[in-house]
């Protein structure tokens, strides 16, 4: 298989490979891209009894989908008020509760297809590292119950750190419904019910040609060619020039992951809780426990082109002994990184670019719980069964404004890392 060495990779539940497209297949929908967006639509046509093939450049899981920090949770990339002001009230709060219903989706598919190794653990800390009293911590949780009748938890310096032994954090919000998984596991498993239901998946199989504008649908790759009546781009931060009108609209984000060595008593010295953890700064890092506690995945910092896995770890290193110095003996075993997709409006970018051509890419930051919607909805709307798609027209395939767009990006990463920085040496000079 030819994923890279990753706590997921190294943690399979099964290691089936499958076979490489060769010579022609036909069928009702052509899917391209492995991920958990095309692995989701390819489920629910095949659970229609749609014929369905799905092409995949490397492995299932190969991309982001794959090697994420596991977090599943709600809402999106871009901020509730931002989607209010593009869309609407009634279609902000639509869109919040297909978010919530992407995680459920995830939560119903590990239990009902009894998948392996996916383990699940509930919760999601949002913590804040500056002093405050809260009283805005407080209202969200109120407008977020009132608006969208969504629960959160409010937790004090006390609550807080009596679960995350560190004077960094202040306050936190929690999220009892959103939890973590083992995302390769979990793509891997819905890849197998999809067989089991008849679809084929063909691995090792790049889409090289794509000739979209006609009745019938044809991708070709290196050993063959697969006609349909539709075809579904999930392609995400690999999309390479296939479709340009999807290249051009997002740009590709990395971002790093690391796992501790095996350590579980000198990691008790610091976290004392099961659900995973964010801070809300808007350059933040994010982590959670696995193995029961023995390990560490802490995950976080972004660039907008390939940079040292070495030197980003050490970044994210001297950032986990900011939080707990009480660490500092705990060594990393393993760093990897992987491409995300962000488009300008910070949306996930679904919809019918062509008639019987649909594009479902662009979830960075948020995509767990929204690539399965997404699949869901995309699917829904082949076989006729609703039209809930629409709700995302409103962030379309808009140009990300290329190397320049690259540029700002990064340039705008570094402006909110000084803004954070600034603000909690703020705290730490009141403390004093």
């Amino acid at each position: 298989m030819s994923y890279p060495d990753t706590y997921y990779r190294r943690t399979l539940a099964d290691d089936r490979r499958r076979p490489a497209l060769s010579g022609r297949a036909d069928c009702d929908t052509i899917i391209v891209g492995g991920g958990l967006a095309g692995l989701t639509t390819a489920l629910e046509l095949a659970r229609a009894g749609r014929a369905v093939v799905l092409l995949e450049s490397e492995s299932v899981g190969f991309g982001a989908s794959g090697r994420n920090g596991g977090f599943v949770g709600p809402g999106y990339s871009a901020g509730e008020d931002v989607i209010a002001r593009a869309a609407g009230d009634r279609a902000a709060r639509d869109l919040f509760h297909l978010s919530v219903e992407g995680m459920d989706y995830i939560r119903s598919a590990i239990r009902d297809l009894a998948i392996a190794g996916a383990d699940p653990v509930p919760g999601v800390l949002s913590v804040r590292r500056y002093a405050s009293d809260g009283a805005d911590l407080r209202a969200h949780v109120e407008a977020m119950g009132r608006t969208y009748g969504y629960r959160l938890d409010y937790l004090d310096t006390d609550e807080l750190r009596g679960l995350l032994h560190s004077q960094r954090y202040f306050q936190a919000l929690r999220d009892p419904n959103a939890f973590h998984i083992h995302p390769l596991n979990y793509l891997r498993g819905l890849a197998a019910e999809i067989e089991r239901l008849g679809g084929r998946i063909f691995e090792g199989s790049a889409a090289t040609e794509a000739r979209l504008d006609g009745a019938e649908k044809v991708i070709r790759t290196a050993g063959g060619e697969v006609r349909a009546a539709r075809a579904v781009i999930t392609t995400g931060g690999y999309t390479g020039a296939l479709v340009p009108r999807m290249a051009r609209a997002f740009q590709p984000i990395a971002t790093y992951v690391m796992l501790s060595e095996e350590a579980p008593d000198l990691i008790a010295t610091a976290i004392a809780t099961r659900h995973a953890v964010g801070d809300n700064r808007r350059a933040g890092d994010y982590y959670r426990l696995v193995e029961n506690g023995r390990r560490i995945l802490w995950g976080g910092r972004i660039t907008t082109r390939a940079a040292s896995t070495d030197g980003l770890v050490r970044e994210l290193r001297r950032e986990m002994l900011t939080v707990y110095p009480q660490l500092a003996g705990l060594k990393t075993e393993l760093a990897w990184s992987g491409l995300m997709s962000y488009a300008r409006h910070l949306m996930p970018q679904i919809g019918e670019m062509a008639p019987g051509v649909w594009h479902c890419t662009a979830f960075g930051g948020h995509g767990l719980n929204t690539t399965s919607i997404g699949g869901k909805v995309v699917a829904e709307a082949i076989l006729g069964q609703s039209d809930r798609v629409k709700l995302f027209r409103p962030f379309g395939l808009v140009w990300a404004g290329g190397q320049a767009g690259r540029v700002a990006v990064q340039l705008t990463y570094w402006k909110l890392q000084a803004q954070d920085w600034w603000r909690e040496r703020g705290t730490a000079r009141g403390a004093a």
